[in-house]
């Protein structure tokens, strides 16, 4: 050995840093890793805080445990030379038993010094004969032209037995094309290193404990982190010492002194000064490009600098985009985090870049952007212009945010001269549940005659529709919209609207052929598949599905099409809210629970400020997956502080839901003088209601199956008269899930009162509705009762073939089921876990994954199908298995045999 082999390093530099018991094992990272072992080079890069190391330590551990030879080799600011390099690197490699002594070479800096060393190298790794795995950790630290020179010829000539493990802030400066080609390079990116919302939950419980957290505070936590694993880990942090930060999780960035510090210290510090500036000025924005950095920050070097940031993973992201032009975003933290600083330090500066973006975004067409910068940068008058001046055709539900914005701000003197700013400033607070500014402003709208434009005037009854909508007052919103239906309407956000609001209107009204006629004579064509508006037609076909009882073809439809909204305009876009309000919904009446968790976690809009069906929809499952998985109490909270606000609101359809629940779950809790008070609240409530029309009929329904339920057990027949009358009214209604309900529990009451005969055609016309259209929940919440009567069903076979299937398919659920506060319903039935159902190969392999907790996406990729094959096999599973959650399925997957 010579000199420059034998330097002191230390040992620590040779083996992998020791990561917390808490660290959660990152499967489908690991998972894609494995199907390329074969492969000459492994690329892990990413941004600080993302991971890299974790996923290197987690691969080293399976390569170990696989019998591969691993050297690891973790550098620092050290390795900037070539021979410091190489010289660690031989040292590295020593410790897994190679051979070669490269006594002088690591001095010779030449082509042929850099060939002898490889070939040296290579050699000495073929005379192991056995799988040599190299982890480099901290690539980014190699700033040598020459090292980088030596490992493209160490990747060209590697042998079959040597693979090579990097992981880098950056992207390094090495031909990977033909490795690509080849087939022999793995590649992770800042794209796939963030946590998946399993993860994110999974770290926060295994370092926090289960159910220390709410499912809206973890989804919370994972927006506001976009899954960024270091930030995850110091939120975690923040929420153990100081658990009342959880209420200003969304100010992180500017308020949480640990995160500006790891920020300035990892990610900021050895940045250029102008790089720092370029970035400041570019947090001001949700999305940048070349070009619109160049104009507003003056920098003629604009496209090289992003080029910069990209490459060396600045917490920079492409956006996808149908256009040529290349669009960026910063991840939101570190973007809030650069516009606080610029805030801080040039105030004055801040604004003249809103100012001049502003008008950026005007001249090419980005309207929406233009007005939201406009109004930051205090120059109203101009908004109002852009907003004016913009072609109705280009109009977007993308405009209400920043309209919302901009009327904060705006003179009322200003938006009364400008009359078609006007008629979208109605159109925005009628569409964003404030029906009574819209109201208010209506009428200086129509005293001023729109002469100017006659086709805005001409659809000011849509305008009147949305408030009605608002109010619950369907037949007006008929009344205003139905003799719009013969008129051409050439503005495809107006037109879009219409026919929104009357497939609403139908449907609220039980008139669903109706509301599918108009759906099918006015289609949205390719081309705007995935606009705003005609998403929200879309949305709306699903839950006119959903109110009249088809849970399964909502649940097909739906589930595509949320995720189509989410990518097309956002999670809290109005098309999403409206899917996700009707998935939670089929999501739980399929007894799906986790996927109706998920759905509904941190949507505060949907609770709050949403229309009444969204509101309602939400509410109710909210309220029940409390229920289910805490306790009658925190779901009997939830519903009183829902039920104060929407009485403030004057929303008494969903005030009448939410009397019922709690109707519902005292009676649960045995507490009928507390749901006898209530009952007479609601039936207060009805009977103001008891003669309207429209969707406003089904009070005087929900406040009767209330009563029933209250009455059921000291005026049994007084009872039946209640349920007679609700099922009256859901099938005048077209409401088939309340119809089939009141049929159960008119059949349940007649048999606790001796009529069995009666009872018979009752309950098996409440069975085939229920297994028409897909409802579980709707009988197996009714707990002992309901798990009585199927017994008593199937014992004495009063159903065909098919309906006794299905009752007794609900029947095993109503086994496992759990009561109020937890406790247990009915005892398993003996002899049904020896019934072991069947699963495909897919299923298992499917199953195997989930239990590695892989996201459904990251299975499809994995197994290379669709997301929706593999949701759909997971239905299959779930059924099969008689369980509701992906956890159930993995637990009894285990406990069985099937996966390890």
């Amino acid at each position: 050995m010579t000199a420059p082999f034998t330097k002191q390093v230390a040992s620590t530099r040779f083996s992998p840093p020791r990561i917390g018991s808490k660290t959660i094992r990152r499967a489908d990272l690991l998972a894609h890793l494995q199907r390329m072992q074969h492969a000459t080079l492994a690329l892990v890069t990413g941004s600080a805080g993302y991971g890299k190391t974790t996923v290197l330590v987690q691969w080293r551990e399976t390569c170990v445990k696989a019998g591969a030879e691993v050297a690891w080799l973790s550098l620092s600011a050290d390795e900037d030379s070539y021979a410091g390099f190489c010289s660690t690197l031989f040292m590295a490699m020593q410790r897994v038993g190679l051979r070669a002594e490269p006594d002088l070479l690591f001095e010779d800096a030449s082509p042929a010094g850099v060939d002898a060393l490889v070939a040296l190298l290579v050699d000495g790794v073929l005379g192991l004969s056995k799988e040599i795995y190299v982890f480099i950790d901290d690539y980014h630290f190699v700033d040598a032209p020459l090292v980088h020179r030596f490992m493209q010829k160490l990747l060209d000539q590697a042998p079959g037995t040597l693979h090579l493990v990097i992981a880098s802030r950056s992207a390094p400066p090495l031909a990977l094309s033909r490795l690509r080609m080849m087939n022999q390079l793995a590649e992770l990116d800042s794209a796939s290193l963030p946590f998946v919302m399993a993860e994110t939950r999974s770290f926060v419980e295994e370092n926090m404990g289960k159910g220390k957290l709410h499912a809206d505070d973890l989804r919370l936590i994972h927006d506001v982190t976009s899954g960024w694993p270091s930030c995850v880990q110091l939120i975690v942090i923040m929420l153990k010492n100081r658990p009342e930060s959880l209420t200003t999780l969304r100010d992180l960035a500017w308020r949480y002194s640990d995160l500006q510090t790891y920020l300035s210290e990892e990610v900021m510090a050895d940045l250029p000064r102008e790089l720092v500036a370029f970035a400041e000025a570019l947090s001001l924005f949700r999305r940048f490009s070349a070009p619109l950095a160049q104009h507003v920050t003056r920098n003629a070097n604009a496209g090289d600098l992003l080029k910069r940031m990209e490459d060396e993973n600045l917490l920079i992201n492409r956006i996808d985009s149908d256009e040529r032009l290349a669009w960026y975003r910063f991840h939101p933290l570190f973007g809030e985090f650069l516009a606080a600083r610029l805030a801080a330090a040039d105030p004055a500066g801040a604004q003249a870049l809103h100012l001049r973006a502003s008008h950026w975004f005007a001249d090419h067409g980005y309207l929406a952007e233009a007005v939201r910068h406009a109004s930051a940068g205090g120059d109203h008058e101009f908004a109002a212009t852009v907003i004016e001046r913009a072609e109705p055709a280009t109009w977007s539900l993308e405009y209400l945010s920043p309209m919302l914005h901009l009327l904060e701000r705006l003179p009322e003197a200003t938006l009364v001269r400008h009359q078609r700013l006007l008629f979208i400033a109605c159109l925005t607070m009628a569409l964003t549940t404030r029906p009574g500014k819209a109201t208010a402003w209506l009428a200086p709208l129509e005293s001023g005659g729109m002469s100017e434009d006659a086709t805005l005037t001409a659809c000011i009854p849509l305008i009147h529709a949305a408030i009605a909508f608002q109010n619950d007052d369907t037949p007006r919103m008929l009344e205003l919209i139905e003799p719009l239906r013969d008129t051409a309407i050439e503005n495809p956000f107006l037109r879009y609207l219409f026919v929104a609001e009357l497939c609403v209107a139908y449907a609220a009204c039980g008139r669903y052929a109706d509301a599918r006629r108009q759906l099918d004579l006015r289609p949205v064509p390719p081309a705007d598949r995935d606009n705003d508006m005609a998403l929200v037609i879309e949305s709306a076909r699903v839950a006119a599905l959903l109110g009249e009882g088809d849970v399964r073809a909502a649940e097909r439809l739906g589930t595509p099409l949320l995720a189509r909204s989410v990518n097309a305009a956002g999670r809290h876009s109005i098309s999403a809210n409206i899917c996700a309000s009707v998935l939670v919904d089929a999501y739980y009446e399929l007894d799906r629970i986790d996927d109706a968790r998920e759905t509904i976690a941190n949507r505060p809009g949907l609770l709050r400020a949403s229309g009444p069906d969204l509101t309602i929809r939400a509410s109710l499952c909210r309220a029940r997956l409390d229920l289910l998985q805490v306790s009658a109490d925190v779901a009997l909270a939830f519903l009183e502080q829902q039920t104060a606000h929407l009485r403030n609101v004057q929303q008494s359809r969903a005030v009448a839901y939410m009397l019922a629940e709690q109707i519902r779950i005292l009676l649960l809790k045995n507490n009928s003088a507390r749901a006898t008070e209530l009952g007479a609240l609601l039936d207060e409530l009805a009977r103001t209601h008891r003669t309207d029309h429209g969707i406003k009929a089904e009070i005087p329904a929900v406040a009767a199956l209330a009563r029933a339920r209250v009455l059921r057990a000291t005026e049994p027949e007084s009872a039946l008269g209640a349920l007679r009358f609700a099922q009256e009214r859901a099938k005048a209604l077209g409401r088939g899930r309340v119809h089939a309900l009141a049929k159960f529990l008119s059949a349940t009451v007649l048999v606790e009162l001796g009529r069995v005969e009666e009872a018979k055609p009752v309950l098996a016309e409440a069975v085939e509705a229920g297994a028409r259209l897909g409802l579980v929940r709707t009988f197996i919440d009714e707990g002992i009762a309901a798990a009585a009567l199927f017994e008593r069903v199937l014992a004495e076979k009063w159903l065909d073939d098919a309906a006794a299937s299905y009752a007794a398919a609900l029947l095993e659920r109503l086994t496992d089921t759990r009561t109020v506060d937890n406790q247990p319903a009915v005892k398993r039935r003996g002899g049904s876990d020896s019934m072991q159902p069947a699963l495909t190969q897919r299923e298992l392999e499917i199953l195997a994954l989930v239990a590695h907790a892989m996201s459904n996406k990251r299975i499809a990729l994995a197994l290379n199908i669709t997301l929706e094959t593999v949701k759909w096999n997971l239905r299959n599973v779930f059924a099969k298995l008689g369980v509701s959650s992906r956890y159930d399925a993995m637990l009894w997957a285990r406990k069985n045999g099937f996966i390890e």
